[in-house]
């Protein structure tokens, strides 16, 4: 039976879980509510970018991106600071939809799938 490895565990989630080689992050909102839409995707990318890192893999090796907007006429400015962040070539399967946010002051949450390097 594979093992399961979990990274950052709490009462109620973990960051990060890796199975069978791939990494399932949980959705990642931003620690600074004060910031734009354009400062907020910055934080959760960041954010993504360590995950991965921890568990061994990079933003080349994403599989799947979810993304939560609170409001979907934000989807310009987080594109733009997506598509600098985001390896050209390595774009993966995405979803964006608007969403109600457990925090009034999020704006975003990204929920990333990737493999292991």
């Amino acid at each position: 039976m594979a093992s399961i490895q979990r990274f950052h565990v709490g009462p109620r989630l973990s960051e990060t879980a890796v199975h069978n080689g791939t990494i399932y992050l949980a959705g990642q909102v931003p620690d600074d509510t004060t910031q734009d839409i354009r400062g907020q995707t910055a934080q959760v990318l960041a954010m993504v970018d360590r995950l991965l890192a921890e568990a061994g893999s990079d933003k080349s090796r994403i599989l799947m991106t979810q993304i939560f907007l609170a409001d979907i006429n934000d989807i310009g400015v987080m594109n733009e600071v997506w598509d600098a962040w985001i390896p050209a070539g390595n774009t993966p399967p995405r979803a964006t939809v608007q969403a109600a946010m457990a925090n009034p002051g999020y704006r975003i949450e990204i929920v990333v799938t990737a493999a292991a390097a």
